[in-house]
């Protein structure tokens, strides 16, 4: 049995991220949320994300470094 692709949605406005992560998870994607670049780091190398949303503008470490 094949997993669900898994997407990490990186996004400091928690109203935005809850949009993305039902959306993405109506259409059977495997949602994690980080709200800035250092957790997302951390994140992504435990989850294993397929694909990243990634928000530019980030508190700590930002999407552009």
């Amino acid at each position: 049995m094949s997993r669900s692709p898994r997407v990490l949605v990186v996004e400091d406005d928690r109203d935005i991220a809850a949009v993305l992560r039902r959306s993405l998870g109506m259409e059977g994607y495997e949602v994690r949320l980080a709200g800035d670049g250092e957790e997302a780091l951390a994140e992504s190398a435990v989850f294993e994300p397929d694909a990243v949303v990634l928000d530019l503008g980030l508190p700590k470490l930002d999407g552009v470094e």
